[in-house]
């Protein structure tokens, strides 16, 4: 027996019984204490291991106190997170994320520091890093974390098992929280704090009223009132006690809500916004913000210079000059620009963080700029933030109105675009614009009016003919072609071209001689090594790899492999058309001349040249036979009935169940309604609501997932109604509203009901809302999913009604409280389903083959032919077009119809057409006859079992139509069409094992498959901070989040917090995408508004340009007079132009080959948007021909996708560094510039990218500063480094001969 004593002793040295550590851990504890002194080495100057490993062990301790206080005792805040992994390890960077956001340990931990000596300058965030360092890279703590999981595991075993050993039930709904926590452990910057309303909207803030200035003092006053409004009961929130209130990482609310005499050290709004109190207390020690002060260089770090003032008072400060602030030239480090211990100095005081004069140079303290500042003269090169910061006083500028107006402009923009000097910008244009007129004063113009004159001679003559534009900008210069300078060189060699209009004649000092073209240096751009802090060690950039959700079962199964088979054959397909075309123009006489010379030729004998360049596409006769076939003589739209409104009514199946209908309106509050396609539950159910006079309380409100059927159902229930469309009946779609006060039925698309939400998110205008086509699963329908959810609870007077025409009721019905589902049956027949007994390689010609044998020995009946998208369709149409006509008699007559989205309504009106006597309707259709169409008369279905789908690609971060095969819900959905008029049959061009082993039970929500961007971004607007914790039905990936949320914040509509900047909370007000948002803002403060406007409103529909078949060359050349050396978005602008000139008119369109319709739509956009512009009281302003300025809003919106020339083929992105090529119906084909930015990435054959405008990469960096810079020319750069040098052809030696290996000796 042993004594008490012993066994105290035993349990006190029981760390000394752990085994010491093994090799591997001694090499671990060596690198950690290497990193700990690099660290302190970085921030304090000070390198010693000693002191490193001293830091460690208070770290530890600390780090164990976080354990037993969170981790281990129950009801802390980890105790349900579990870090053990699937293959024993432990996961430790759950827990040092946890404990680098833990304020109160790091705050500890930095007090251990202070009171070992370590002085008051350390900052929290320098802390806060040594003890996540610590944690994750510690072989100690990873043996107590395990040892405290294993702990903590056996305890909820023991916890779990009950007196009579039967498990507790309690765990399996901890399960969904313990998976919670988890994810908010490793991706923090998805789960913030949410609001209690929408974000508010600062009315007035964007005054550019030039004449009255901008009073900045009222600007936090404004953001002050409009927090106080989010208290429900209309009463000032209480003062937090001064415990809570030290640090912005606490505050849910964005930055520039927050109140001013709080701490803004994170704030997104500029110093001179935010400092004035500060200002007021440094102004009593001799420190005046914006001031210039001499110093002295104390010590020189890795990422800036602590510097000691010398104020009037004779006082000493020490201030910190970040890297960014020393030289105008990035530098990677102080010592690059020169600058050296103990030398003297002017800085400029640029901000005085929350600790006021006496934070010295650490976190919070006094910050300084060397680069403002003439070091010679110690003058003041940045005067116009001083003048900022003084109220933009009349004293500051000298009496001159129009300094006044710019700097209240740059004021009013650097609140708005955050790490954006659009000053700077405005400022460099006009010194550009000056030294351009005086060189072209200089000049002069000589009367040369060739295109082959020199560029500064072309410039100067464009310049000089914009008569009312503004003459100051110079547009880019139109590059010469290889045809243009072969015909200059041969005008040259002739003596028929003057010198003076030689193209590269140097008026000013050539005296006739050809100046060298002028070279600018070459601008390498690379990726700034930025990550937000919110998202710290979540991004690709941090190593994490974030794979999208799998929208295929099986990879390697027979359905993928046959998908990816049709693409190589469709891609044949056109190739042999091409072929077929090409012989068709060789068998043409080649002799033009001979045809002419004949007075009488025969009858298409003479042709002009012009004429033939089309005939490489196809005849002369338009359109192919089979489609001349299928079109109607005359036209008809939908069905044709013979029946009253009123009898028709009364035949939809939904009449017979009214009362049932009605009665379960009036009982619960969700209700779910399932009913087949055309059973009348759009059309009938929002009239049978307002029989029951719910509309006394408010508006019905039905929501639908595409704009035609918003459109069209709106039409239909105001001619029941027997109103006038937009009076009691009406709609509201993006870009056009027509409904009135009156209203009250509406129908809209889902994300207009989530903009009304933004607005007001209790929605109380509506009585019920009505989710229509919910099986569609689109993205804002899963959205409104959630926010309808949530308002249900806050509105118990509110009544909500979701339809679906498919049976997965059970899963609505389960999210929204197991509502009771009311079922609409329908009039079903049973479907007899046929398998093939081997998988299918060509599933086009197997469908072909099944539909001739269904025609000639199946009895009477329609067929429906299931197949992708518009390509597929047309060319199964013309291939069973022409077996059709190889029978000839033999078989009775087929009409062969196609049905695809953007086929003529006229068209798609056939299918509803009974048949002729003794013929057969083939209807092939993509997936829209599954559930929106309502086809009579089918009882043949063949299934080939695909489908194309939108996916996202979070490490391409583009959208693609990708064909894939589909779920066994649609599978059986298309199986049922079959069974709609009669006893039917499907074809199912797949084995049953297929059907069971690779086909997904349902469809992948649009949610999970696509960009989140606009969405995240109405999120925040909301107020919804944790995107973790928001009620998704089936929520997102998260890498598909986490890459929304960067690229917003590459922005500016997020800080470095994860919260909205007021550039987000104005861009979410934008029913665009937000890098069109972000552009057309941008173009106020630039100047360039109005061309802004038309080319957003060009982007936002279908492409105007018009490319019909037997007319292309004819098509292409009168494109070719619209383009532009800019490319794309200028070329757009120049046909709205042409269209206005020609006042809007319909004939110019057709004589240009210009879509009418389309531009028709972008002057109603464009009207829209400039709506929205005069509500927020926004400039519109026209840059006339200054054309730099447009290039430079566009890339401001979208320079996350430039793109730089690679040396042997196409280009590369400058992102991902993927491979992409330049679109041939782009204006820039074949151009080949050094540096562009695209619209959008198109994955057909190739990723093309469309709409490409030319610009220079110095723009990247004045635009985009926080994420791109100028690449060091001393180092190799990421993209050099992948280059592959290949070197000269040798035809006289092997492939790779060159290579070291391949040589002997």
């Amino acid at each position: 027996m042993s004594s008490p004593k012993e066994k105290k002793s035993k349990k006190k040295g029981g760390d000394s019984n752990e085994p010491p550590l093994s090799a591997v851990e001694r090499l671990q504890a060596l690198n950690l204490v290497s990193r700990v002194a690099s660290e302190w080495n970085n921030h304090l100057g000070i390198s010693d291991r000693t002191l490193a490993e001293f830091v460690i062990n208070l770290a530890e301790r600390r780090i164990k106190s976080f354990l037993k206080e969170h981790f281990v005792k129950e009801g802390g805040s980890l105790y349900k997170l579990s870090v053990a992994s699937d293959d024993g390890k432990v996961r430790v960077g759950l827990i040092s994320s946890a404990i680098e956001r833990d304020d109160e340990t790091v705050q500890a931990f930095k007090n251990d520091l202070t009171s070992n000596g370590a002085g008051d300058s350390i900052p929290l965030t320098f802390a806060a890093r040594i003890i996540h360092t610590v944690c994750d890279m510690s072989p100690r703590m990873e043996r107590l974390i395990k040892k405290m999981e294993d702990k903590k595991t056996k305890k909820r075993k023991q916890s779990q098992q009950g007196g009579d050993g039967q498990s507790n039930t309690v765990m399996s709904a901890v399960a969904p929280s313990h998976r919670k926590t988890e994810m908010e452990a490793q991706f923090p910057g998805l789960a913030g704090k949410n609001l209690t309303g929408t974000v508010p909207l600062e009315e007035g803030f964007y005054e550019h009223d030039k004449s009255n200035g901008i009073d900045l003092s009222n600007v936090h006053q404004r953001s002050r009132n409009k927090k106080r409004q989010l208290d429900d009961n209309g009463d000032e929130p209480e003062e937090q006690p001064p415990g809570e209130t030290g640090k912005r990482s606490k505050s849910n609310l964005p930055a520039w809500m927050t109140d001013k005499s709080g701490p803004r050290s994170k704030s997104n709004l500029p110093a001179w916004m935010t400092r004035e109190q500060q200002a007021g207390d440094a102004k009593n020690n001799g420190l005046e913000l914006y001031g210039i002060y001499k110093g002295t260089v104390e010590r020189i770090l890795d990422f800036g210079v602590v510097v000691e003032l010398e104020t009037s008072t004779g006082e000493k400060f020490s201030g910190m000059v970040h890297s960014a602030h020393v030289s105008k030239v990035r530098v990677d480090k102080p010592r690059d620009a020169g600058i050296r211990q103990g030398q003297r100095i002017y800085v400029k005081l640029i901000s005085i963080g929350q600790r006021g004069a006496s934070g010295g140079a650490g976190e919070g303290g006094l910050m300084l700029s060397i680069k403002d500042v003439d070091q010679s003269t110690g003058k003041d090169l940045m005067p116009h933030r001083s003048a900022a910061s003084a109220g933009v006083s009349a004293q500051s500028s000298n009496n001159n109105n129009d300094v006044t107006s710019n700097i209240a402009a740059s004021a009013s923009a650097a609140v708005v675009h955050p790490g954006l000097d659009v000053a700077n910008l405005k400022r460099q244009q006009e010194e550009e614009e000056a030294e351009n007129m005086t060189y072209r004063q200089m000049q002069g113009l000589q009367g040369a009016d060739s295109k082959y004159m020199n560029p500064s001679m072309r410039a100067a003559a464009a310049s000089a003919g914009d008569q009312g534009y503004n003459s100051g900008g110079v547009r880019r210069q139109k590059q010469l072609t290889e045809q243009e300078l072969f015909e200059a060189q041969q005008l040259i060699r002739s003596g028929v071209l003057p010198v003076e209009q030689y193209p590269t004649f140097d008026n000013e000092g050539g005296m006739g001689m050809l100046a060298q073209e002028k070279t600018e240096e070459e601008t390498e751009v690379e990726l700034a090594d930025f990550e937000p802090s919110f998202l710290r060690g979540q991004t690709r950039r941090s190593g994490r790899d974030l794979e999208p959700i799998r929208i295929v079962k099986n990879p390697d199964g027979s359905l993928q492999r046959a998908a990816m088979q049709q693409g190589t054959l469709a891609k044949e397909r056109r190739e042999l058309r091409q072929a077929q075309a090409n012989q068709l123009v060789d068998s043409i006489p080649k002799d033009l001349n001979r045809p002419w010379e004949d007075p009488l030729p025969e009858a298409g004998e003479r042709h002009f040249a012009q004429e033939l360049r089309s005939i490489n596409m196809s005849a002369f006769d338009g359109a192919p036979e089979w489609k001349q076939k299928a079109e109607s003589k005359t036209l008809s739209f939908g069905i044709i009935s013979n029946k009253s409104i009123k009898e028709q009514r009364e035949s939809l199946p939904i009449y017979r169940l009214k009362q049932e209908l009605m009665r379960a309106f009036i009982e619960n509050q969700v209700l779910v309604v399932i009913g087949e396609t055309g059973s009348g539950k759009t059309t009938q159910m929002t009239q049978y609501l307002f029989e029951l006079g719910i509309t006394k309380n408010g508006v019905i409100g039905c929501t639908q997932p595409r704009r035609v059927a918003a459109v069209s159902v709106a039409k239909r229930v105001s001619e029941e109604f027997g109103c006038t469309l937009g009076e009691e009946v009406g709609y509201n779609i993006r870009f056009d509203d027509c409904t009135s006060q009156a209203t009250i039925i509406k129908y809209m698309t889902d994300g207009m009901l989530m903009r009304e939400y933004l607005n007001d998110n209790d929605l109380k205008r509506y009585s019920v809302l009505m989710l229509d086509e919910a099986h569609e699963r689109t993205i804002h329908t899963d959205v409104l999913f959630g926010l309808l959810k949530d308002l249900c609870r806050r509105r118990p007077d509110m009544k909500l009604i979701v339809t679906s025409a498919t049976l997965d009721a059970e899963k609505f019905s389960g999210y929204f409280f197991d509502s009771p589902i009311f079922t609409i049956p329908g009039q079903t027949f049973p479907v007899e389903i046929m398998y093939t007994k081997e998988p299918e390689s060509d599933y086009m010609d197997a469908s072909l083959i099944t539909i001739m044998q269904i025609h000639l020995s199946e009895p009477a009946g329609d067929i429906l032919l299931f197949l992708t998208g518009q390509e597929e369709i047309d060319t199964a149409c013309e291939t069973l077009y022409s077996r059709m006509q190889a029978l000839g008699d033999l078989a009775p007559e087929l009409i062969i119809l196609p049905v695809y989205s953007s086929l003529p309504s006229e068209m798609q009106s056939r299918i509803f057409e009974r048949a002729p006597p003794g013929a057969r309707k083939c209807i092939v259709a993509t997936n829209i006859a599954e559930a929106s169409l309502t086809i009579d008369g089918i009882y043949y279905v063949v299934d080939p079992g695909f489908s194309k789908q939108k996916a996202f690609n979070a490490k391409l971060g583009m959208d693609s139509l990708v064909v894939t095969p589909i779920s066994q819900a649609s599978a059986r959905q298309r199986a049922g069409r079959a069974g709609r008029t009669g006893p039917g049959k499907c074809y199912r061009l797949y084995t049953e094992m297929a059907y069971k082993n690779e086909m997904l039970p349902t469809n992948i929500p649009e949610i999970q498959r696509t960009n989140l961007g606009n969405v995240v971004l109405q999120l925040k607007a909301m107020g919804i901070n944790d995107l973790l914790g928001f009620d998704f039905m089936d929520p997102p990936p998260v890498a598909t989040l986490v890459g929304a949320m960067e690229a917003l914040n590459a922005l500016g509509a997020l800080d470095d917090e994860g919260l909205l900047t007021r550039l987000g909370r104005k861009m979410a007000e934008f029913p665009l995408e937000p890098n069109l948002s972000k552009m057309l803002l941008l173009s106020v403060d630039l100047g360039c508004s109005d061309e802004i406007l038309t080319i957003t409103s060009l982007l936002s529909v279908d492409n105007p340009f018009y490319r019909p078949r037997d007319k292309q060359g004819q098509a292409d050349m009168k494109k070719a007079k619209f383009h532009q050396a800019e490319g794309d978005h200028l070329t757009l602008l120049a046909v709205y132009k042409g269209w206005e000139a020609s006042k809007f008119s319909n004939p110019w369109c057709f004589e240009n080959f210009i879509q009418a319709r389309s531009m028709k739509r972008a002057q109603d956009v464009r009207k829209q948007l400039v709506t929205i512009m005069d509500r927020y009281k926004l400039d519109i302003l026209s840059s006339g021909k200054n054309y730099k300025k447009i290039c430079m809003a566009i890339t401001a919106g979208f320079f996350t996708n430039a793109a730089k020339k690679h040396p042997q083929e196409g280009y590369l992105t400058l992102v991902d560094q993927n491979p992409v090529y330049i679109h041939p119906s782009s204006s820039v084909f074949n151009k080949n510039p050094e540096w562009v930015i695209y619209h959008e990435l198109v994955l057909t054959t190739k990723e093309y990218m469309r709409n490409i405008m030319v610009i220079d990469a110095k723009w990247l960096i004045e635009l985009a500063p926080s994420f791109y810079k100028k690449a060091d020319p001393n180092r190799m750069t990421k993209a050099k480094r992948m280059e592959k040098i290949e070197p000269l052809f040798d035809r006289f030696n092997p492939k790779d001969s060159w290579r070291l290996s391949r040589r002997k000796g």
